[in-house]
Parts: structure tokens; sequence; C-alpha cells
């Protein structure tokens, strides 16, 4: 309480009290989407709460088949489906947390062909046209949400959060950006917002008085045809009168074009509009969105801009992360990076959701770091993610590990991948990671790389090969020329760059080179808010419909060409929540993005290509290869030794195409737990 005395503080909300303003937002895991798996749910959840957490709130479970997300997705619509809920329901009571069903009507972002809207006009991001409610659907829509809501009492929940924002139903409904209705449920706002009122209204008489509604309210829509604050404040205020017991914020449709939770999105960057909203009504308001570490969630409380902190993605990266806050321990917080890698990512692939720093998340049944009969003596050699999640996991699990690496400090890849613009969070994996050697009694061996002959005679029963890569030089005439950096030498090694510049390699290193290269050294980072919303275009007071408002271009520090062999379009492989991203801030920079590309030669002119059967010549100072790695593995075995240690390798060692964190960390879990 004394570190943080707001954030911990309880919240007396009249007919129930919540342990501290902490809630653990919704996120989609895939695990509610089949009965089977609501074992796993449960699992995933009462690790949260025995971490602290004040208030959960599951993925999305719609109220009907129209408004599934995915086929045959989790619904709550008939008595058969409590008995699974209550697994997971008790679970959270047993730890002493609560717990809030998330009703989610996708409508017209349904990847499936029953999908509904308030008009007949097509999602660009799901292939099927909705069709438009008539009366008697929405009706029948109203009551199946009702429904919905007294099962999930039923089911043992302490109340539900009504899904309003991210472009779902509710807000299709409430913006005439997909409200095209001429009849009394279109028009103006207090047409537009009859659907989400009277579904409130609707719960409320279901439920009773003693139960908790919590409605997820967009603030900022972050698209063309968005509510005014004007609008979104009488919205507010109706749902408040209509029966809400708590106002969550959600910020932007899943198909703006402006980025709110992805990692270059500044910390807390919209916490100043929950704070207007929340001197707009007598209700608590919960702030969200790219908030990730205890002392800044308890100074947007103790500002006034929210009276709850709603975090997400961070209760994958840490399930500890209220307790280790309460305890003073925050330095052991496994922060959350917005990388989106495993959760998001992995959700709109239909994949279960995990998370890239904890593998463990949505897999605490199946990836278990238990105390073993036996401890063996292990040596990681590597100490970037690979070799630090080896490493950490093996000690955790009572072996005694040893940790090498020539470099002066442990992160790899990780103290590269941070000085990119925008993944400054790395860092923070590089102090858990760091902080864990401590508190696991890691021994460290820095600053000298050890022999394969030092290994096999240092009495390890494993060895884990770590190494990582080495930069490939592809065979282009000239590839020795001055001109010709690798992006180690940029990034690592800080070699000057000149003001015209070709990057060989479009995947995600080459990418980073860009954005790193576009960046103005004497400008700090991470970016402030009033920098990035104007970089973006996003309106804080949202004085123009759905708060956007023209970016401001700043004029490029450098030009730049990023090339590919590959005939695909460049950037492709990036990932598929965030890649749009990268690719959207180069382009604005006038960076050129070029694929098919055959390198001819590099010379003092530049370099020499040929796209589309034409020879050209661009003429840059210098050349960044980011054309791909090699495995570093000379301290494998040519074969088994007998007597000897086991030899394993990991992350890039193992497989060098294309580095991959998730994968890195990954691995070293899964080995760890399986030695």
């Amino acid at each position: 309480m004394a570190t943080y005395p707001h954030l911990l503080a309880p919240l007396d909300l009249g007919f129930t009290t919540l342990r501290n303003r902490v809630i653990m937002g919704s996120m989609h895991t895939g695990l509610e989407d089949r009965f089977y798996n609501y074992g796993k749910l449960a699992a995933f959840y009462r690790e949260r709460a025995r971490g602290g957490v004040g208030l959960i709130v599951t993925g999305g479970i719609s109220p009907n088949r129209s408004g599934w997300l995915l086929p045959f997705g989790g619904t709550l619509n008939f008595a058969g489906d409590v008995l699974n809920h209550r697994r997971v329901t008790s679970a959270v009571h047993e730890e002493g947390g609560k717990i809030l069903m998330q009703i989610l009507h996708a409508g017209r972002y349904g990847y499936q062909p029953f999908v509904v809207s308030a008009s007949d006009k097509k999602s660009p991001i799901s292939p099927f046209k909705p069709r438009a409610l008539s009366e008697a659907g929405i009706e029948a829509t109203i009551r199946d949400y009702a429904r919905c809501a007294k099962l999930a009492r039923q089911a043992g929940y302490d109340g539900i959060e009504v899904m309003g924002s991210e472009g779902y139903l509710l807000n299709q409904f409430l913006c005439a950006r997909t409200n095209l209705r001429g009849d009394g449920w279109g028009g103006s706002i207090e047409n537009r917002m009859r659907l989400p009122v009277e579904i409130v209204k609707r719960i409320r008489a279901a439920v009773g008085p003693d139960f908790i509604i919590m409605y997820r309210h967009s603030l900022l829509d972050l698209v063309d045809g968005g509510n005014t604050w004007d609008d979104v404040v009488a919205v507010a205020k109706a749902l408040q009168q209509a029966g809400v017991s708590i106002l969550n914020t959600g910020f932007g449709w899943h198909e703006a074009r402006v980025p709110t939770i992805v990692t270059s999105v500044p910390r807390g960057a919209f916490t100043s509009v929950a704070g207007r909203l929340r001197r707009e009504v007598t209700i608590p308001v919960v702030a969200s969105n790219r908030i990730n570490m205890p002392f800044e969630a308890d100074a947007i409380l103790a500002r006034g801009d929210a009276d709850l902190v709603s975090m997400a993605r961070p209760f994958l990266a840490d399930p500890q992360f209220v307790a280790k806050a309460a305890a003073g321990r925050a330095d052991e917080i496994n922060t959350c990076i917005g990388c989106n890698q495993a959760c998001l990512d992995h959700t709109f692939a239909n994949q279960r959701a995990s998370c890239l720093v904890n593998p463990r998340a949505c897999h605490e049944t199946e990836l278990v770091f238990s105390k073993k009969a036996a401890s063996r003596k292990v040596a990681v050699v590597g100490a970037g993610p690979a070799g630090l999640s080896a490493a950490t996991a093996a000690a955790a699990c009572g072996h005694q590990v040893t940790l090498f690496d020539s470099s002066d400090s442990v992160g790899g890849q990780f103290k590269i991948a941070m000085q990119i613009p925008g993944k400054e969070e790395f860092a923070e994996t590089i102090r858990y990671f760091r902080r864990q050697i401590d508190l696991l009694g890691v021994k460290l061996e820095l600053g000298r790389r050890v022999a394969r002959e030092e290994l096999l005679a240092g009495g390890y029963d494993d060895v884990i090969v770590a190494t990582g890569i080495k930069v490939r030089r592809p065979p282009i005439p000239g590839i020795d020329h001055p001109k010709v950096l690798s992006y180690l030498d940029v990034l690592q090694h800080k070699a000057p760059v000149g003001k015209r510049v070709a990057i060989i390699g479009a995947g995600g290193i080459g990418f980073d080179v860009g954005e790193y290269l576009l960046h103005d050294p004497a400008h700090a980072l991470p970016l402030p808010v009033a920098s990035w919303t104007a970089e973006w275009g996003v309106d804080l007071n949202a004085n123009s419909g759905g708060g956007l408002v023209a970016p401001h271009a700043a004029e490029p520090l450098r030009q730049i060409f990023l090339l590919q062999r590959k005939t695909s379009k460049v950037g492709a492989g990036l990932g598929k929540t965030s890649g749009w991203v990268h690719r959207a801030t180069l382009s604005r920079n006038g960076v050129v993005m070029m694929g098919g590309v055959q390198y001819d030669k590099i010379d003092d002119h530049g370099l020499h290509i040929t796209v589309g059967g034409e020879q050209r010549l661009l003429a840059v100072d210098h050349v960044v290869v980011c054309a791909g790695q090699d495995s570093l593995t000379e301290l494998m075995p040519a074969g088994p030794a007998a007597g000897g240690p086991r030899f394993h390798k990991i992350g890039g060692a193992a497989l060098a195409a294309e580095l991959d964190a998730k994968r890195a960390i990954k691995e070293g879990a899964e080995l760890a737990a399986s030695l």
C-alpha cells in the first residue's frame, strides 16, 4: 500500500468491494472457444487471481451465433454452457479474486457467414458482408444479451463487461461510419445509442442491482465517420443512467490506421482522454492502453485520470504483477513489451494466444517449472533471449546453471533491438532476466568466449548452445566495398551512415534499420505523447469525428531504399497486427520499397540493380546488408560423445533463417523444463 497507495487501494462499489484498482483487461486466448479447454482456461485465470489482480475480464463470449468472431466461437446462450464457466469462476474465487465475463458481439467483424450489423456495409477486415439487422432482429439481439448476462450470473461471474468499442457491433450502431439506417435506430446520436443503452437496461433488469455491469466505451474511434467528444459524453451519461457500474475505455477500431497498443505507442498515451470522461460522469472510469508498470498506473490514479487501471497483456507477461508491486519488487516484473507477436498475432491467426516474454501464458498446465528430484549441472552458452530463458528456467527447476557470454552484459540481440525507435521496451526484458539471474543463483560468466574443451571438461550434464548467429554476406560483386555495412555495423558499432542509403533485405531487421536511420539522434526516445499524436494525426480532444486530424509530416532525415529479392509485397512477413505500423512509418518518411530486385554490383557510384528487366543505379552513400544470418554452432560436437554432457542448441544457433525472439524464448523454457 505504501509503495503504490492509489493502485492498491480497494474500491467500494456499494454491493461489492474490489481488493485493488487493477483490472486484468479482456484478451481472447482461444481457450474460450472449445469446452474441452475450460480446464486450461481456469488454470490461466487462477494464476492471475493468485497474483493479486482485483478484477479479471474474460475474453469475448458471444450472446448468439451471429455474434461469433469465428465459427463455433465461445458462446453463452443456453444452460448447458454454465457448468464449463463455473470451472473458471470457481478457480478465481478460490484465490480471492473477482471476474467478469465479457459479452462480445462481433457484428461485421465476424469471420463467419452469419454476420449482422447496423447496415450491410462490409468490413475491410472480414470477407463476409453483413446483413442489416431488422427491428425484430434488434429486439432478439437485446434479449440475447440479457439472457447471456443472466446465465453468466448463474455461472458464478461477479458481473459482465459489455464490449462497446474497437469497432464491434455496438460501436457499429453508435457511429455514422457504419450506421446508415433511416429508422429509429439510426440518424441522430440519440437514435444510434439506443441499442447499447437498451441492452444495458435489459441486462440490469435481468441480473438485479448487485451485479457489476462494466461497459467498454469507445472514447476515440480513430476512423473517419467516428463520433465527436460530445457524442462520446452523451453516450456515457446515458449508459450511466441505464445502470452501468463502471465505464471502461477503448481506443481505435480494428480497421483504424492509427496504432493504439503496439510498442511504439507511448506509455499511457490515452489516459488524459479517460480523465476528461471521468469529469463528466459519477461512476468509476477505467484507464487503458499501453500501461505496463505499476508506478505509471499509480500515477494515473493519483492525478485523477481514472478510478481503475486496465492492463491486459501485462498479465500475460507476468501473472504475479500485482503481488510483486505490493511487495516492493517491481524490478522483478516481467514487463509486457507490446510486441503482439504471441498474443494478438496468434489470436488473429486463429491460434492459442501466449506471450513472447512468458511462453507459459495460456500453457500453465503444459509448461511447468517444477523442482526436479535430481539437480543437474547445466552450462548455457549465450546470454541472448534463448540463453536467458533457458538459464533462468533451468535454475527455477532446481538445476545448477552457469551462463556464459563473450559480451560484457546480457541481452544479445535484444540489446540491438532496444535501440530501434519504438522498441525501447526491450530493455525491460533484459532488466527482468538480469534480476532473475541474481534471484535464482545463476552463475554468470561474462566477457570471455568459452571453448568446447572447457565445456567437455567442466563436469556438466547438459550444455545448451544459444550462441546465436553471424551475419551473412550475400555473393554480390563489390560486397567488400567500403560503402557496404552490415546491420550490426550500424546498430551495434555505430558506423557513420550517409544521407542516401540502400538496405538489402526487407525482413524484420531491414525494417528496423530503416526506422533507426530515419530517427534524428538529437531527439530523445521514446517519443513524447504530443510528438506521437502529431505524427499519427490523433486529436486527443476529439473535436473532430473519430479524433483524427491531418498528420504532421516531418522532413525525412535520409533518403532510404528498402529492397528485397522476393516479388511479394515488401513487409509481407512482418507481424499481422504490427507490420502495417512499420510499413506506414517508412512510407510516411518517403522510404522507397521495392521487391523483385536483382543485385548486380556495388561500386563507387552506388548500388546497381535490375528490377522488372530494367537496370538502375541507386546513387547511395552506403549499402546496409540485412540479408540473413547463419547459425553459430562451432561449440556443437560432431557426434555424441561417450560419457560426456548432452549438447542442445536453441534460438538462432538452431535456426537462423529469421531472428525470432518468440521461438527462442519458448525453446529455452521448454528445453529447461524437460531436463
